[in-house]
């Protein structure tokens, strides 16, 4: 017989949590792997092996209608990769990913290394910066932006904007929520309207529709699969990027391990994204009664996944408030798992991998400034993040 429910009034979207949500995660995680939300009327999945366990089941746990917590966002990703459960996220994944094979990233990685490179070689003339401003934003905005072949200038100019106020829509219908749906409107309006001769020949959106020409994908299916590219794979790569030149400023003793050993490189992204998550939460849909540790969540039931709860589970990794790069967590669930594995994160790791390379090949040492979190709906990242004191190699 299932237990009684653990239940708490914790608001998830809250401005305080929002800023700092990890006391919340533990307290949620030590009160039991599953608990309903009161205020939000949703099951949040707190523990590393339940979460790991409902993103591999995607039957159970559906992504259709429920990716959000609201319904007009829920409404607004039907037909898309993220909001499709199998056979159409099948179909609809393949086109995603077809340019975003290793092969194909290939081109991209002499480009990405000479842009951070220039980047790093300009800021430790200067000797502080932003971390955000000067670095997560610029390599991601060129790089991922020339892939998709967007040519117009007012769209290039915003659409980081765009892609945080995509974030912030996936919440509640709070305020936050009401505020950016305009803002995200436009480029759900954008990508409506997108068609194939506004793409540069050659680049992975202009692909896209030549697939839906095919009859590889359903023909209005580009327009959502650009939105995607935009709204999940900008944001989230600048914020990995940020919190890395974070994590290891505010563990000096971890940066002179990655300099003095480069190949660690891959271990400190994963470390990263364990001990930052990428988004608050994201939901599911229950299709059966399901029981969970003792707890009978019934079908229907909105799912909240606490990936940051998750990667800091002691039951699955020692010490996991600690930052070290000796542990590379390649099991980390911020990129998901199962068939909703993040499509992008061989581009973002691409990325990622060119600034950290920079960094170490440019940067002797630095110092952090105090660190501005970004107050987001959904997307777990810094605002502002001063460096100083930099030493050049």
């Amino acid at each position: 017989m299932a237990q009684a429910v653990a239940e708490s009034d914790i608001d998830l979207w809250s401005d305080e949590n929002l800023s700092n949500p990890y006391p919340t995660y533990a307290k949620l995680r030590d009160q039991a792997a599953v608990v309903r939300l009161t205020q939000s009327d949703v099951w949040c999945l707190t523990r590393y092996d339940v979460i790991k366990e409902a993103l591999n089941d995607w039957e159970t746990y559906s992504s259709v209608k429920a990716i959000g917590f609201n319904d007009g966002v829920n409404d607004a990703l039907q037909g898309t990769t993220l909001a499709s459960d199998p056979p159409m996220h099948t179909q609809l994944r393949a086109a995603l990913t077809e340019n975003l094979t290793p092969k194909a990233l290939r081109s991209l990685k002499d480009s990405a290394n000479e842009i951070a490179d220039r980047i790093f070689k300009e800021l430790v003339a200067k000797g502080s910066f932003d971390a955000v401003e000067d670095v997560a934003c610029i390599l991601p905005l060129n790089i991922v932006v020339d892939l998709i072949g967007v040519r117009d200038q007012y769209v290039r100019d915003n659409i980081l904007t765009w892609g945080a106020a995509a974030f912030n829509v996936l919440g509640p219908m709070n305020a936050r929520t009401g505020m950016n749906f305009p803002v995200a409107g436009e480029l759900y309006g954008w990508c409506s309207q997108i068609t194939q001769d506004k793409l540069e020949p050659g680049s992975i959106g202009y692909a896209i529709f030549e697939a839906a020409k095919r009859g590889e994908i359903p023909e209005d299916a580009p327009p959502h699969i650009i939105h995607q590219y935009v709204a999940a794979g900008l944001d989230t790569t600048v914020s990995t990027i940020a919190n890395a030149i974070q994590m290891l400023g505010e563990n000096p003793d971890q940066y002179a391990m990655l300099r003095e050993n480069p190949d660690m490189i891959v271990a400190t992204i994963n470390e990263t994204l364990r001990m930052n998550a990428l988004m608050v939460a994201q939901g599911r849909r229950t299709t059966k009664d399901v029981e969970v540790d003792g707890t009978l969540i019934p079908v229907g039931s909105h799912i909240a996944i606490l990936f940051g709860a998750g990667n800091r589970d002691p039951r699955h990794y020692d010490d996991p408030d600690t930052f070290t790069i000796e542990r590379n967590p390649f099991d980390h669930l911020s990129f998901g798992f199962g068939v909703h594995t993040c499509a992008g994160q061989g581009l973002a790791r691409m990325q990622i991998t060119a600034v950290l390379e920079a960094l170490i090949r440019n940067v002797k040492s630095y110092s952090l400034g105090t660190p501005v979190r970004k107050i987001n709906n959904s997307s777990l990242a810094l605002e502002h993040l001063p460096v100083t004191n930099v030493v050049g190699a």
